[in-house]
Formats: C-alpha cells, sequence, structure tokens
C-alpha cells in the first residue's frame, strides 16, 4: 500500500528535510521549524503510522519508509535536499541515501549509527513491539525508551522539555511504535552506503547520549569521504530537542555552504 506523508512545509530556500526520532513525531522539530525557516524551506515528515500519517499494510522495513520519503520530494516538488534524521531517522536517512542517492544534497546525522542492532538490541526491540502490541498501550515506552531519549543536564535542569519529550511518547500509536520496533531491527548495517557517497555530511551527538555513542558517531564521520562531526555538550539522545540552539546553528551553517556550492 502507498502511504503518503503528512509532513509540516515552512519557510523557503533550499529544503531541510528533517526525519524524526522514535517513538516521537515531527513535532519534535518545532524549535527547528521556527529556527531555521526563515532561512531554509524545512519539511518535516511525520513517519508512517506517527503523527498525521497512516500506517499502511506493508512490512516491516527501513526501506519502505526511506520509499515514502522520496514518494513525498516528488509529491511536493523537491529536487533535492539537506536531509537530515535523528535517531531512528538517521536509520531512514541512510536508506534513503542507499536507495534514492540522486534526492540527498547534504547529509546530517545526529544520535544514530550505520551498525545494524547488536543481537541483545534487537530482542529488546522485537519484545517492546510484541508488548505493544499486546498490551495496546505506550507503558513499555515510558517503561523502557523514555529514560534513554534525554541526558541527566536535561532531567535536572529542563523539566518542560523531559515533560514535552515524555507527552510525544505517550501520544505515540501502539501499532506504529510496534511497526516501527520491528522496521529498526531488521535494518542492514550502513557503512558501506555512507563510504559511497561523495555528498558532504555532518555528524552530530550529545555528550550525554546513551543510546548512541560518540564512537558509533565517529565511526560513521570516518567512513563518510567528506565529513565533519560535533559534539554537543549538556545533550542526551534528542540533542536537537535538548540543545536547538546549538543544533540549529550547526545545521544552518552546513546547509548555507551546500546551497552556496550547489548553485
Amino acid at each position: 500500500m502507498t502511504v503518503q506523508l503528512y509532513a509540516r512545509d515552512v519557510g523557503t530556500g533550499t529544503p531541510l528535510v528533517l526525519l524524526h526520532a522514535f517513538p516521537l513525531s515531527s513535532a519534535m522539530w518545532l524549535a527547528q521549524r521556527e529556527g531555521l525557516a526563515g532561512r531554509f524551506r524545512v519539511i518535516t515528515p511525520d513517519l508512517r503510522g506517527f503523527g498525521g500519517s497512516r500506517l499502511g499494510d506493508d512490512e516491516p522495513s527501513v526501506d519502505a519508509m526511506a520509499d515514502d520519503v522520496a514518494r513525498l520530494f516528488r509529491y511536493l516538488g523537491v529536487r533535492r535536499a539537506v536531509v537530515g534524521g535523528l535517531s531512528m531517522g538517521g536509520y531512514v536517512a541512510m536508506a534513503l541515501c542507499r536507495r534514492h542517492p540522486d534526492l540527498v544534497l547534504g547529509l546530517v546525522l545526529a544520535a544514530t549509527r550505520a551498525s545494524a542492532d547488536a543481537e541483545p538490541v534487537r530482542e529488546a526491540r522485537l519484545r517492546q513491539a510484541a508488548r505493544l502490541e499486546r498490551e495496546g498501550t505506550t507503558a513499555v515506552l515510558v517503561d523502557e525508551v523514555l529514560p534513554g531519549l534525554v541526558g541527566p543536564t536535561t532531567l535536572q535542569r529542563r523539566a518542560l522539555v523531559y515533560g514535552r519529550v515524555r507527552g510525544l511518547v505517550q501520544a505515540t500509536p501502539p501499532r506504529a511504535a510496534a511497526w516501527a520496533q520491528r522496521a529498526m531491527a531488521g535494518r542492514p548495517d550502513s557503512f558501506a552506503t555512507l563510504r559511497g557517497l561523495r555528498i558532504p555530511a555532518l555528524v552530530m551527538i550529545g555528550d550525554e547520549d546513551a543510546p548512541a555513542t560518540e564512537e558509533e558517531a565517529r565511526a560513521m564521520a570516518d567512513a563518510l569521504p567528506n565529513a565533519e562531526m560535533l559534539v554537543i555538550p549538556r545533550a542526551g539522545h534528542l540533542c536537537a530537542v535538548e540543545q536547538p540552539d546549538l543544533f540549529n546553528q550547526a545545521v544552518a551553517e552546513f546547509a548555507a555552504a551546500l546551497s552556496r556550492t550547489s548553485r
């Protein structure tokens, strides 16, 4: 089944497509829409099943999610864009580079990894997916996923940010979350894709990120032929939400340099 993604589309200029983390929606990009739409066309889709997008009945796969994004490009008349993905969004962005490389002008990978899941992580995803389907609630996400989404600084000093993230997790449709966990559990290693890319890339990681590590970020930056890496201080896994000003500044500088060279 063809799924047409719902997307917020604001601003004008070089298109910047931002793909959200699990188990959130494009609502997580509020500070990016507000902070970057003055300089760029900021497009933030809800990946299938999340936010305003339907789930469809395809087999769970990150490739299907990437194909959805490629269809959105065509629907919106976007020829090429700077594509950014955070966590699950990074997996989708790498799949897009593998399957539709001509669409990607530049790549931003934040709080993500290019390796496939280690067996314990994969088993945890499948166990959570089964519980989501069985219980029909987000309890397992609140218990097991939410604690890893933000860093200690946010927990201690940014109560409003943590509350917002918790609300987004609780709003996740359980069936969509189960589908996405199965899709991520089955995703392939993406290092060969990264090594073959000739586009500029920016790799970002929060210095308090627990699910993704600085070592994994460096491995991606080293694999990419043309990449820079940035460690964002006092940020956990959702670095774009926890430190939006630093994230936006880095993305704006990267995308502005690309738009100058692509004219």
